[in-house]
């Protein structure tokens, strides 16, 4: 069957601000006030009375009764959210076996035209000038323009900090004060801490690597890119820290592994624990603002807030895509904060012309975490690309430690072989070292937005399993969802088409009518009160401010 090569978009064809264009602006992260699936069949999806996709093999027949809405499977091609000019291209990007898009385009920026008609990259490069991390600025001596602050002036008197996770080379802390909140995330530079004792080497302590001033340049540099955009957490400021612990710091820190070992008996300790610090032992701290409490702790017990945990994923993802080719790459439960930003929408006040809409209904906001893994082009400089080289970490591919540990193969196998129905393990591992002893070994630079989706397919089944409302409503919305979990599923039949990026995700969600198209292009309106945070989505840090 013949495809259209027309570009869909969606919103009024008018000039508006930058903003506007290019996405709806979800809540903000929280700032201070002054600054594996159940495997049951899923069966198909209704999306209106009068549009009914009846699938058979490959992509299925349509109803004679048919409009726009029912190409959804048929017929979706690469969109954009916003009301640029589009030009047509030819690119070589791979794809996840069968791709719903065969049709490639690219957006121009408002301010740099052309910015996002780049070629997407080859299995080993796309020819651009490409560099481990973004080199926009000379870092001629890494942190020498930082602020240096003591262990004693992050933990004050009026600072109440809170060990409360464990990221990608990052301990991460809360601290709250009558200012308000803040994350910090710590990471150990190179620099002198004490050995372990025969105590710690006993119960087999892991010291996590300290890390060479530059290597978190990139990370650094993707949450500048990101803060701006809605889904994202607020990005503060940075600073270094050196010195002693106090007794806050190390009580924290016990506190917070008692706690994972009664969790987790087999856990083992990957950081270096405070008592250790010297006078000498540096670390690089990123305040961030307070996005809330971690998916993994937070209880779900309504079908809104599946729809709406979901959905906000996918559209942050589809604006990080389009402004910054954007993958997070490690888009696990523990790097997505939730948190009530508005009081739910009852079932009553529902809007009436619309009975299909799903999106914003719970009062949630969601916040993507974490871009130690992340991939990102500069949107200044489109020569520059940052990521880390994830084949220095052999163990992230070999890992069996937790469920998301299968994903990091998938990108892997997909990265290697341009396929979303990835060989065995074992074969992979064979490819990877193949490549690389012919010279040829896998960049991680490559865009492959398609790591996204399997990310999202993560999402879609932790939700999933982890409801905790009664059986029926969430096996009701996985009928609901059933075609979209179909073109999501990793390992669906080869000749299932697959969504090539998040964009593809959020362009089928507002074809079904599960999100309004204002709620993709607009002004933000739709969200009501309670939006918190400035202008901009930046805000000062708590910590530096004090001292």
């Amino acid at each position: 069957m013949s495809r259209t090569t027309t570009v869909r978009k969606y919103g009024k064809s008018v000039r508006k601000t930058r903003a506007e264009e290019l996405f709806a602006q979800l809540p903000r992260s929280p700032v201070k006030s002054e600054r594996v699936l159940d495997s049951e069949p899923l069966p198909g999806l209704e999306l209106r009375p009068e549009v009914r996709l009846e699938l058979g093999s490959g992509l299925g027949s349509r109803t004679t009764n048919e409009d726009e809405v029912a190409r959804i499977t048929e017929q979706l091609v690469a969109f954009n959210l916003n009301e640029p000019a589009i030009t047509e291209r030819k690119t070589e990007n791979r794809t996840p076996g069968a791709m719903i898009s065969e049709n490639e385009f690219t957006c121009q920026s408002l301010d740099e035209p052309n910015q996002h008609g780049k070629d997407e990259v080859e299995k080993h490069g796309n020819g651009r000038e490409t560099k481990e991390h973004d080199l926009e600025h000379n870092q001629a001596s890494s942190y020498d323009n930082l602020s240096v602050l003591g262990w004693d002036e992050v933990c004050r008197v009026d600072n109440r900090i809170e060990k409360i996770a464990e990221a990608s080379y990052a301990e991460v802390y809360r601290i709250t004060n009558d200012q308000g909140t803040s994350i910090i995330k710590v990471v150990r530079l190179e620099s002198p801490i004490k050995p372990q004792t025969k105590a710690q080497e006993r119960s087999g302590l892991v010291d996590e690597e300290p890390h060479a001033d530059d290597d978190m340049f990139g990370e650094l540099h993707i949450s500048e890119w990101l803060a701006a955009i809605p889904g994202f957490v607020v990005y503060k400021e940075r600073y270094v820290v050196r010195g002693r612990a106090p007794k806050a710091l190390l009580e924290t820190h016990q506190a917070f592994h008692r706690r994972m070992k009664r969790q987790d008996p087999d856990r083992l300790q990957y950081y270096p624990s405070p008592s250790r610090y010297l006078d000498d032992t540096r670390f690089l701290v990123v305040e961030l603002g307070d996005a809330g409490t971690a998916l993994e702790d937070f209880p779900l017990t309504s079908v809104s807030q599946l729809w709406d945990i979901f959905l906000h994923t996918a559209l942050a993802l589809a604006r990080a895509e389009d402004l910054i080719e954007f993958e997070h790459r490690d888009l696990h439960e523990g790097n997505l904060c939730i948190r009530a930003a508005r009081p739910p929408t009852p079932p009553s006040a529902a809007d009436p012309a619309n009975p299909l809409l799903k999106f914003g209904l719970s009062g949630l906001d969601i916040t993507i975490l974490d871009y130690g893994l992340s991939r990102a082009t500069s949107p200044t400089s489109p020569a520059i690309v940052t990521a880390p080289d994830l084949e220095k970490d052999p163990a992230l591919f070999t890992s069996t430690h937790a469920p998301q540990c299968a994903v990091y193969r998938q990108m892997r196998a997909f990265l290697l072989t341009g396929d979303r129905i990835p060989p065995t393990a074992t074969t992979t591992l064979h490819q990877a070292a193949a490549a690389a002893a012919a010279g040829e070994p896998l960049s991680w630079q490559t865009y492959a937005p398609y790591t996204n989706v399997l990310w999202l397919a993560y999402l879609y089944g932790y939700l999933a399993r982890h409801f905790a409302g009664p059986r029926e409503w969430v096996r009701g919305w996985r009928r609901e969802t059933a075609e979209l979990w179909k073109h999501l599923d990793p390992r669906a039949p080869r000749q299932v088409l697959s969504f090539p990026s998040a964009g593809e995700v959020v362009r089928f969600a507002v074809e079904a009518g599960w999100m309004g198209e204002e709620q993709v292009v607009g002004d933000g309106s739709w969200l009501g009160p309670g939006r918190e945070g400035d202008e901009d989505g930046r805000d000062e840090g708590l910590v530096a401010e004090g001292r």
